[in-house]
């Protein structure tokens, strides 16, 4: 008697048609996707592919100009996430759906149903944070904390909801190796007990590693199926992109004067939770990338506040540009002396949500003579925008878009894109490939690159490692506040990195570079 054939199982998710469209974009056309039970499926695409769009719809954020969605064989109409979660659905999104004056216990409970949001949820928390390896303090306000403990207090409010289909929007943009190592066991797990997963990244060697089968888009529309654990990196670069994987062209360093030096910088958190700053000396000279590595809330934000000018500092000194004191400056000063900043979270500190891209060129560009006499240049202005939009092919509708109407990565591109159009003496930027795919990574890193050969000096603050690797010259690491001196990257690997910035080391002797 022959065997009888393989039956796949019924999808839990089925869309069929999905169609999208916003003004002057067909974010979705006629997408068709389905999601089995306890299989972990990417969605891979270029950044204003049409990802978020679909993701939303299937969340219920957003509602479809066509097509139809199935959950468990039956046609939903999904009205709101809160219906959503109620079939059994939850999201981590790039963007975060947090209320910054809310505790991370408040954030959470506004997920969860009024039984499970009682007053056992904190304990609740800090079990599945520490199962997880998602440290979490369920008192603390969310304004206090960096982009990556954000990102933990979204999946640990996901994981408590008990899933039957985990969307996961870029889960890993700010983790260590060992965490995403972590992460992934969680995921492998969730889906052995039957979860469906989602997954969105542009990391293509964590989605062979991790996912069963891989749906393609590009410009709105499927183009492609795989198993990505059949194919290389290289072969899901072209599916995705078109074309070859682009690598940064990197030469040796010709490093110059010092450009940006912080000497013995000590600094108290202005927060509960914050990370005091303790002798902190960093020299980032002319012609040189200078990385710092670190998992998030271990003084990143403090050290980029105290750069910035957003923290102003009692001691002048403490930090220079060019040999100019400027810890006494505000941030507008300091960039009239040459200092351009690529901030973490693009959407707030990055960019103004609600103005147009014209107008937020000018926030940080009106030193460039975009004002004359108090006056705003405005075609000045919108020429500058529209020179970003083309050089870094940013997919927005044009000058007057408001910063909000642009995709994630295409907002990151803008911002990158006008910081370093400044040409500014020194570039300091956090996390600057966050959420982007790999065409655009490649061509944010390259861009740094240039930049340095031009002669700026460039400090890149990141958890990105293979990045800092790829495009710095040096490398330091901060932990609990303090800054290990800065090591050629030839002379360290990203496993030992990742060791450090996990806490393996308790202390930096100020003598050698790192120690294990």
């Amino acid at each position: 008697m022959s065997a009888a054939p393989d039956v796949l199982p019924r999808p839990r998710l089925a869309l069929r048609g999905i169609t999208k469209a916003w003004p002057g974009i067909l974010a979705n056309d006629r997408i068709d996707l389905d999601v089995l039970p306890g299989e972990i499926h990417a969605v891979l695409g270029e950044n204003g592919a049409g990802k978020s769009t679909l993701m939303k719809i299937i969340y219920g954020i957003v509602k479809p100009d066509a097509g139809t969605v199935q959950w468990e064989g039956q046609p939903v109409r999904l009205a709101s996430p809160a219906e959503a979660r109620r079939l059994g659905l939850g999201m981590v999104f790039q963007h975060f759906s947090l209320f910054e004056t809310l505790s991370v216990a408040e954030n959470v409970a506004l997920a969860l149903d009024a039984a499970q949001a009682g007053p056992g949820l904190p304990a609740r928390i800090r079990s599945v944070s520490e199962r997880y390896g998602l440290a979490l303090d369920p008192s603390r306000r969310v304004h206090t904390m960096s982009v990556g403990e954000r990102q933990r207090v979204e999946i640990v409010r996901c994981l408590l909801q008990v899933p039957r289909l985990l969307i996961l929007d870029e889960p890993t943009s700010v983790l260590t190796p060992q965490a995403i190592e972590r992460l992934f066991d969680t995921l492998r797990q969730l889906a052995g007990e039957g979860c469906s997963i989602l997954y969105i990244s542009h990391k293509l060697d964590e989605i062979r590693a991790l996912c069963q089968r891989a749906t393609v888009l590009r410009a709105g529309r499927v183009t492609g199926e795989c198993d990505p654990r059949r194919e290389t990196t290289a072969s899901l670069a072209r599916m995705m992109i078109g074309g070859d994987l682009p690598h940064p062209r990197h030469r040796a360093a010709a490093a110059g004067a010092a450009a940006l030096v912080v000497d013995s910088l000590d600094l108290r958190a202005d927060d509960p939770f914050g990370t005091a700053l303790r002798s902190i000396s960093l020299t980032v000279r002319a012609g040189e990338v200078v990385g710092i590595a670190g998992v998030s809330g271990n003084g990143q934000a403090e050290l980029l506040a105290a750069l910035s000018g957003e923290r102003r500092l009692a001691r002048r000194d403490a930090i220079t540009i060019c040999g100019m004191p400027v810890g006494h400056l505000n941030a507008a000063q300091r960039r009239a002396r040459g200092l351009a900043y690529v901030p973490e979270d693009r959407l707030g500190r990055g960019a103004v949500p609600e103005m147009s891209l014209t107008e937020n060129v000018l926030l940080t560009s009106r030193h460039q003579g975009l004002v004359s006499h108090g006056l705003v240049r405005a075609g000045a202005a919108r020429e500058r925008a529209a020179r970003t939009i083309a050089s870094w092919d940013v997919k927005a509708s044009g000058p007057e878009a408001a910063a909000r109407s642009l995709s994630g990565g295409n907002l990151q591109k803008f911002i990158v894109g006008r910081e370093i159009g400044q040409a500014p003496k020194v570039l300091i930027a956090a996390q600057p490939t966050w959420g982007v795919d790999i065409g655009a990574s490649a061509q944010i890193r390259q861009a740094l690159i240039d930049l340095r050969d031009a002669g700026a000096a460039v400090l890149v603050v990141s958890e990105e490692l293979d990045e800092l690797i790829e495009i710095c010259d040096r490398l330091a690491v901060i932990a609990q506040g303090r800054l290990s001196p800065a090591r050629a990257v030839g002379d360290t690997d990203a496993e030992e990195i990742g060791l450090l910035m996990a806490g393996a080391a308790a202390s930096f002797d100020r003598g050698t570079a790192f120690v294990r």
